[in-house]
């Protein structure tokens, strides 16, 4: 009867009124993604049914199709917030190792330190070792917030150049109360370097041209007290002599306050000049640093993650990654902004975004809902004329119908 036709005509825009109505109220959810419905007609007639005078028994919803399409991309400023420009999920986790996939970036440290998103989520990365080294190994990601390791210095570099024009003055060389006598050196150099226990000592190097052309003398002090004494020369053009007797200086020190003793140090001038203009150190490098926290974590387009310490050091701390499926419209929405592995999604291929048609990583950004206000609207116009026309529908045959029954 019509009645039922009808019926399931409002049913249908009832349906539709819904799944509209969800796209509107996500309409400002990070990584929503939203759906449409689609119908389909229904049919009693069996496959040896007269075609001709088949009737139509109404229609019913067929699915509530998700749609994937990209959200627009809005800049936080927050580092560990996260986009994904192109395909692919985050990979989450809970604390019994369960998978659930995101496009909802929104993540912050928990106090243990792990990257986690509202619902306590953990971010899952390739893991790297402690060289930086990404080892392939996917879990969630933590950020290390003890004190990182000092590293004792073992090798200083500078690039100088020494003034040929400069006088003698080896031969004057004297301390004067624990300090050089400016009078013996022609010029100096100082930074610092470190010990074992990430302590700062203060290391200089004076120079003083000697009587021999082209020739100097380096001696190195740390913390005032003279630890080596070592001849340079150079070539006639001014380059550095290679074939110099003391090339790189080498020298053994042993810090006060409990760190390591005897700690080795090699100074390496060959980069230096000796041309006629004025005394410059270009550069004055040296491999050690003291111990630190970290400061802030930055995360490129492929999703490496860099930590940054307070001592200005940086390393590699992992990887983020992406799955991908077969069939995105088959993932099994379980609120949340997330979505579970089903049998009509297929299993997700994991990797490095970039990578296998997976999307850039975006830090200090958020995807926006991918639904439109304007489209959502006019739907639910549509949507609101065909529930009442389906019930315009229902009221006419009742009038048919009572018509009929008040025949005499």
């Amino acid at each position: 009867m019509a009645f039922y036709t009808s019926l399931s005509g409002i049913r249908a825009a009832s349906s539709d009124l819904n799944i509209i109505g969800n796209n509107i109220a996500n309409a400002s959810t990070t990584g929503f993604k939203g759906s449409r419905a689609e119908f389909a007609d229904v049919y009693a007639a069996s496959i040896y049914g007269a075609p001709g005078t088949a009737i139509g028994q109404g229609v019913r919803l067929a699915e509530a199709a998700q749609q994937f399409g990209q959200g627009n991309i809005a800049y936080t400023g927050n580092s560990l917030d996260m986009a994904i420009n192109g395909r692919g999920f985050f990979m989450l986790s809970d604390s019994s190792g369960a998978n659930t996939y995101t496009r909802a970036g929104n993540f912050s440290l928990d106090r243990d330190g792990y990257v986690v998103n509202g619902e306590g989520l953990f971010l899952n990365a390739r893991q790297a070792d402690q060289n930086g080294a990404i080892t392939g190994g996917i879990g969630p990601i933590q950020l290390d917030t003890t004190y990182a390791a000092p590293r004792p210095t073992s090798a200083l570099s500078a690039n100088i150049n020494f003034d040929a024009r400069a006088p003698e003055t080896d031969s004057s060389w004297a301390l004067v109360g624990g300090v050089p006598d400016p009078a013996g050196y022609n010029s100096s150099t100082s930074t610092s370097v470190y010990d074992s226990l990430g302590n700062p000592h203060t290391i200089t190097l004076y120079y003083s041209k000697t009587a021999t052309a082209n020739q100097w003398t380096v001696r190195t002090m740390i913390d005032g007290a003279v630890q080596d004494t070592s001849t340079v020369t150079f070539n006639t053009d001014g380059s550095y002599n290679s074939a110099a007797p003391n090339d790189p200086i080498s020298l053994t020190w042993s810090p006060s306050g409990g760190a390591t003793p005897n700690q080795a140090i090699t100074i390496n001038l060959s980069n230096s000049t000796q041309y006629g203009s004025d005394f410059a150190v270009n550069s004055l490098v040296q491999d050690g640093y003291t111990t630190g926290q970290v400061l802030g974590v930055d995360i490129d387009e492929e999703g490496m993650i860099f930590a940054r310490y307070t001592n200005g050091q940086s390393r590699t701390i992992g990887q983020v990654v992406l799955a991908n499926f077969a069939n995105e419209q088959g993932l099994q929405p379980i609120g949340d902004t997330a979505w579970a592995e089903s049998f009509a999604s297929g299993p997700p291929v994991v990797s490095e975004p970039g990578t296998a048609g997976l999307g850039l990583v975006q830090s200090g950004a958020l995807e926006e809902s991918n639904v439109d206000l304007t489209e959502q609207l006019v739907k639910m116009i549509a949507a609101q004329r065909n529930f009442q026309a389906n019930a315009q529908a229902i009221q006419t045959e009742d009038t048919v119908t009572q018509t009929i029954i008040n025949l005499r």
